[in-house]
């Protein structure tokens, strides 16, 4: 138990209660019991102030000149045991200094709901009752401690008493809602059918044209699998209230559980559009919704006329834009959940996760100068924030303003762990692209020789550092080496499998560049203009022209402003006959 919760159920006692208790047994002396009182007090005061380890530090003075008073006992004990975060040991010992109070004085009701409530989390479930019975018996007209004794009988699998207890109370107060689904829920449990439709229908004839009270008992019925008595009732309620989204939500689920689609479908539309269905049901509901028709390769249009009706109905609700976003996401419509995910960071800019995504799709959309400007603007809400960067200097990579990439990779170094070699060794890796792309190709090969210093095991560096090392016909020994670890650590990963038979490929291993490089083919998901050229040159040096222009005109469609790729296929005439 932390001392948050302490704090929290101390703050709740009050303070008529916290007395110390004279006990005329006692062999200490007048002097320290009058010490330990006035201590005790003060600590009381302290606890007011929410001055929690000042409270600890006086009990336990109090306790060393009194450790006869109970009161002084109870709370120290309470103390020890969340303290100690429930230690096996300190809590058995704080809980027998708590009981030894609760014993004495069990009229010290808010002591004593403390003591049940601490043995019910230290898992003493037999103690935690006889605590719940022994307050109801002392306190008979507390409503409360009977709920509590009635949870704690539910707790110990005992539902009768625990539905004796409800009829109790509402033999008190009257007949509820929140009771009545307490006791039907403890006859499921029971498999009391003729109980549950009892109290069911008890609770409607106390209320015919109460539309909550019409839904319950279509609940229980669909529950009990009768749908027709299920029906009656649910349209009973819809009567009532229209708006109820809950009754079109149990309309829906009778609907999916008898495998009718249309039906299904309608009521769930009538339950998002509903005016009185809360937003967090109505994400829940969606989400499931939207899940169900991607399986089933459904249109889209319902799952985007409903995001219409209900931006319209809670055009500030992060969590339905949030869930639009990923929607999109889901689709590979990229910029379309960026525009979704920028309404959610307009919305709450404090949201460190929500800013990440943003930048993260404004990269996966290829859009990188939005990218750049909203990892800036996220940085302004957390500007230590490592991620951030990392996502920056790429960024800054592919618009080719390396000397930005380079400062911004140099911040990230300069923030980061210096004992989280893995974050460093991927910076520094990251640098060492930028080098290349900037024409220093030794000053790359060097930095990447870094990188690999401060984490031998980087295979996605390990990769880069022999892509670049076969592209530049250099240490082509060291390129296999490299790619050969990368692609035994992760060898279905299409992106070390190409750079392995590009490696194959400039050392005029033909053969088993083509093996690696339709192996990479096979484990692509989506097709690459690289990797295509690539296939297309392995299959040319092994004499299959005709299939290698085949995938030179595949790689043009995707990168269609390729020369290099308009030449090879320009001139396909030249070795096709």
């Amino acid at each position: 138990m932390s001392l948050i919760i302490l704090a929290a159920l101390l703050m709740t006692a009050g303070i008529d209660s916290f007395a110390a208790k004279k006990n005329k047994d006692t062999d200490i002396p007048s002097e320290n019991q009058r010490k330990a009182s006035y201590i005790f007090f003060e600590a009381l005061n302290q606890k007011q102030k929410s001055n929690i380890d000042a409270f600890f530090d006086l009990l336990r003075h109090a306790h060393r000149l009194n450790p006869d008073d109970s009161a002084i006992s109870f709370y120290l004990g309470f103390c020890y045991i969340s303290m100690n975060n429930g230690t096996k040991e300190m809590s058995e010992t704080g809980l027998a200094m708590m009981k030894k109070h609760f014993i004495e004085h069990p009229e010290d009701y808010d002591e004593a709901v403390i003591y049940a409530t601490v043995a019910g989390q230290l898992g003493m479930q037999a103690e935690s009752l006889k605590a719940w019975e022994k307050i109801t018996e002392v306190f008979p007209s507390k409503i409360e401690a009977k709920s509590l004794l009635a949870e704690c009988y539910a707790r110990n699998n005992d539902f009768r008493r625990a539905i004796a207890t409800y009829d109790t109370i509402e033999s008190i107060e009257g007949k509820s809602m929140a009771l009545s689904l307490r006791k039907i829920n403890y006859m499921f449990a029971l498999d009391d059918t003729t109980g549950t439709i009892t109290e069911g229908r008890a609770l409607l004839a106390s209320a015919p044209d109460n539309a909550s009270y019409n839904l319950l008992m279509g609940n229980i019925f669909m529950q009990l699998g009768n749908q027709d008595s299920a029906f009656h009732y649910i349209d009973k309620a819809q009567k009532l209230d229209p708006e109820n989204g809950m009754t079109y939500l149990t309309k829906a689920q009778i609907y999916y559980m008898d495998g009718d689609s249309i039906n299904y479908d309608k009521q769930i539309y009538q339950a998002l559009v509903s005016k009185d269905l809360d937003v967090n049901n109505k994400v829940a509901v969606l989400t499931d919704y939207i899940k169900q028709l991607l399986a089933e390769r459904d249109s889209s249009q319902r799952i985007d006329n409903l995001f219409s009706v209900l931006i319209t109905q809670h055009p500030h609700e992060s969590t339905i834009h949030d869930l639009y976003s990923q929607y999109f996401a889901t689709k590979g419509e990229y910029t379309k959940a960026a525009e979704q995910l920028a309404y959610v960071t307009d919305i709450d800019p404090d949201n460190p996760n929500a800013w990440k995504k943003l930048v993260m799709l404004y990269l996966m959309s290829e859009d990188f100068p939005q990218a750049v400007t909203a990892a800036q603007k996220a940085l302004e809400y957390n500007p230590d924030d490592m991620d951030l960067y990392q996502y920056i200097a790429p960024a800054y990579y592919q618009m080719k303003e390396y000397d930005k990439a380079l400062k911004t990779y140099n911040k990230a170094l300069e923030i980061s762990d210096s004992t989280d070699y893995v974050l460093r060794s991927n910076i520094i890796g990251g640098m060492a692209d930028v080098y290349y792309s900037m024409g220093d190709t030794l000053k790359a090969f060097d930095t990447y020789e870094k990188s690999l210093e401060l984490y031998p095991g980087n295979t996605s560096i390990m990769n880069n550092y022999a892509y670049f090392l076969s592209v530049s016909n250099m240490d082509l020994d060291r390129a296999e080496k490299l790619s050969a670890i990368a692609v035994k650590d992760d060898p279905e990963n299409p992106i070390f499998l190409d750079t392995y038979a590009w490696v194959f490929f400039k050392k005029k291993e033909y053969k088993l560049a083509l093996a690696y490089i339709e192996n990479a083919i096979k484990n692509s998901e989506e097709e690459s203009a690289e990797i295509l050229e690539h296939y297309g040159d392995i299959l040319f040096m092994n004499g299959q022209f005709e299939k290698a222009v085949e995938n030179w005109e595949k790689a043009l469609k995707l990168d269609p402003k390729s020369d290099i790729l308009q030449r090879k296929v320009k001139y396909k005439t030249y070795f096709i006959e």
